[in-house]
């Protein structure tokens, strides 16, 4: 699959285009209803689609498929990942309003960690052939790990990283609006909603370890591999506010994704010694396997309505008044004293 630099370029430049333009969109702190964030979602999920399309015209059928089951594999992935999103939410009883910043911050950044492992793992197998056995038994494991697992939750109390962020990182115990820094009696504080974004942005990480080698058993392109990733991730805030309120009836959807890890495992395996298994059959196994999953979970918890988790009886941290917010210092000393300068001019 030839890929000129100039196509690299172009869908980067979308990617950013459309980051910018979700920015734009949401640069006012406000909630997020279902209607706003489905219809975001099928614009997102379009644009996946769409790129799949222009993939299978231009290339062909096979990287087509390839690029198909990539995404369908990072995008089921991608709802465990929201799952974990809602319950650090609940936990911390972060606002709803300030919840897409968070969002917006965290697939930016998962954007960069993926790129960085894409590119590791591209190097990886080209140089040392052998890590492919490593990353399937990984996929292998991880799997029976999820089937095993399937009823635990992240407790975020239990974070070594968010343990010592607040230990090294002088925190406030408020939030400040959709502030992520403030100064206060001359010092440079976190606000909370830091050290959630920190605590997403791990996640985050824990989620690609998974993703990446998954993504790599279905086709070796480093450009199908990246793009499915960067379609897939971009949808994640409106899949979340999408999603966030129906954990509870996901009930069967991690044994499902267990299962298309160990699937992809299996597949990784046969491919480098004994037998390919042709794309098609991949991708219509990967959906088949979904799509049961999601049945078999709605039709058992048919009934259910949308229920947000449960919060603690006593959030951690609390919404600064308005006079908490007015006290607070510019957070560069210069804007300071260009504010005072020009003070004593007026004067």
């Amino acid at each position: 699959m030839h890929t000129p630099l100039w196509i690299w370029l172009a869908v980067i430049a979308f990617i950013v285009v459309m980051l910018a333009v979700d920015l734009v969109a949401h640069r006012k702190a406000h909630v997020i209803g279902v209607k706003e964030a489905a219809a975001w979602s099928a614009v997102w999920i379009a644009f996946g689609v769409g790129f799949g399309a222009i993939v299978w015209a231009v290339w062909g059928a096979e990287f087509g498929q390839q690029y198909f089951a990539g995404y369908l594999i990072e995008k089921s992935l991608a709802v465990d990942n929201v799952f974990v999103w809602a319950i650090i939410f609940a936990h911390f009883a972060v606002p709803p309003q300030f919840q897409h910043r968070v969002l917006f911050l965290g697939v930016l950044g998962a954007l960069v960690f993926r790129g960085i492992f894409i590119a590791g793992g591209a190097v990886l197998i080209q140089n040392f052939s052998w890590i492919l056995y490593i990353f399937a038994a990984f996929l292998l494991y991880t799997g029976f790990r999820m089937i095993r697992q399937r009823d635990e939750h992240l407790d975020p109390d239990q974070s070594k990283v968010l343990a010592a962020f607040r230990r090294l990182v002088p925190m406030t115990d408020t939030f400040h609006g959709q502030r992520l820094l403030v100064r206060k009696g001359g010092l440079v504080m976190a606000t909370p909603l830091l050290a959630v974004l920190v605590l997403v942005e791990t996640t985050d990480v824990v989620f690609a370890v998974d993703s990446i080698p998954a993504i790599f058993a279905v086709t070796d392109e480093v450009f199908l591999v990246f793009t499915a990733n960067a379609f897939a991730i971009l949808g994640l805030r409106a899949m979340y506010f999408l999603l966030a309120d129906l954990v509870h009836r996901f009930i069967y959807l991690k044994i499902g994704l267990a299962l298309v890890l160990m699937w992809v495992g299996v597949k990784m395996l046969l491919k480098i010694d004994v037998f390919y298994i042709p794309t098609p059959i991949s991708l219509a196994v990967i959906a088949a396997i979904l799509t049961v999953s999601v049945v078999a979970s709605l039709r058992a918890t048919r009934g259910q309505e949308r229920s947000s988790l449960p919060t603690l009886a006593e959030p951690p941290f609390r919404v600064a008044t308005a006079e908490e917010d007015a006290e607070l210092e510019p957070l560069l000393r210069r804007s300071r004293r260009r504010d005072e300068t020009g003070a004593g001019h007026l004067s």
